[in-house]
């Protein structure tokens, strides 16, 4: 069987088995990865990019090395090769456990108990619980729904497309260490550096499919397509400002404005301003559109996986003839 139909066949069936199981419950492979991501860590920290950028190669060159390491030694196999897309699959995406987590918070919104949203809050994101009030928790829930669907769902996908299971496990690794030292403190501002900023560049093309999804499946395609044109450059992530700017549009509401991390205060800019402020009931909304988008991710990445595989498997288009 050719690597495209593996790849369509193990990441559909990867995808089937984080729709009804979730994520592992013990020994989550990517749990494992952060475990040594940190080991080296302690081992090679500096305060300087070089050494950053050296932790970044190792922990994601180790990565991608392991799997391409089990494709080859699976590939003899058809069944072997579709069961390890299939469980690579599974490990590195997170969408069933984005929902379930999203509609906690919601629920525990929906019942008025704001102290166990905020005290759930931190499983989806990394803001600080005690700034937000009911409608500040939802706002940041819906805003991380949409941007963890690029990150935990549609970039894994087009990366698998683009590279099988040692495509999906590198980009797990990047969007990992950007999680774990791409951010802007003291002590990771510069060893975080080539983290965040290949985190950027593995992101991009998943991120722009997420919002092209989004603006077909949701329920405002044109205010999608207008909030994406008119506000994603604005927001300060280049990944994370066209998919949370056209779910905004996709759900009809406005997501940005002022938010904190670890006490720190960011304004971010609004995006689809003319859009309603968001409700918890659109908490669920977003984890629906989420869905789709996933699902329709799958079929765009395999449908070019397929695709690029017809074409490469036919040679040149100018081969054998003559003038």
């Amino acid at each position: 069987m050719r690597a495209d139909r593996v790849f369509a066949y193990g990441a559909a069936t990867g995808l089937l088995g984080d729709l009804l199981l979730g994520d592992p419950r013990r020994g989550h492979p990517v749990a494992a990865f952060g475990r040594a991501a940190g080991a080296v860590e302690r081992m090679l920290w500096r305060d300087h990019r070089g050494w950053g950028a050296l932790h970044t190669s190792v922990c994601v060159g180790g990565a991608g090395a392991l799997a391409a390491l089990a494709s080859r030694c699976a590939r003899r196999s058809r069944t072997a090769s579709i069961a390890l897309t299939a469980a690579a699959t599974w490990a590195v995406v997170g969408g069933t456990s984005l929902g379930r987590e999203a509609r906690a918070i919601g629920a525990a919104l929906g019942t008025g108990d704001v102290e166990a949203a905020r005290a759930r809050l931190p499983h989806l994101c990394g803001r600080d619980p005690q700034a937000l009030d009911r409608d500040g928790i939802a706002r940041a829930v819906v805003e991380s729904v949409a941007e963890n669907t690029s990150d935990a769902v549609v970039g894994a996908l087009v990366w698998g497309a683009v590279g099988g299971v040692p495509g999906l496990v590198a980009f797990r690794a990047v969007n990992t260490l950007d999680a774990m030292v791409g951010h802007r403190s003291a002590k990771y501002l510069r060893y975080g550096w080539a983290s965040a900023r290949l985190d950027d560049v593995a992101g991009w093309p998943g991120a722009r499919l997420t919002a092209a999804l989004a603006t077909v499946a949701g329920d405002d395609p044109r205010g999608a397509v207008r909030a994406w044109r008119a506000d994603a450059r604005r927001h300060p992530s280049p990944n994370a400002g066209p998919v949370e700017a056209s779910f905004a549009g996709s759900l009809g509401v406005r997501l940005g404005g002022p938010l904190s991390y670890s006490g720190r205060i960011e304004h971010r800019p609004v995006l689809n301003d003319g859009g309603r402020a968001v409700r918890v009931g659109d908490i669920e909304r977003a984890v629906r559109l989420s869905r789709r988008v996933g699902w329709l991710a799958l079929g765009a990445s395999a449908a070019g996986r397929l695709l690029a595989g017809r074409l490469i498997a036919r040679g040149p288009l100018t081969k054998g003839r003559t003038t």
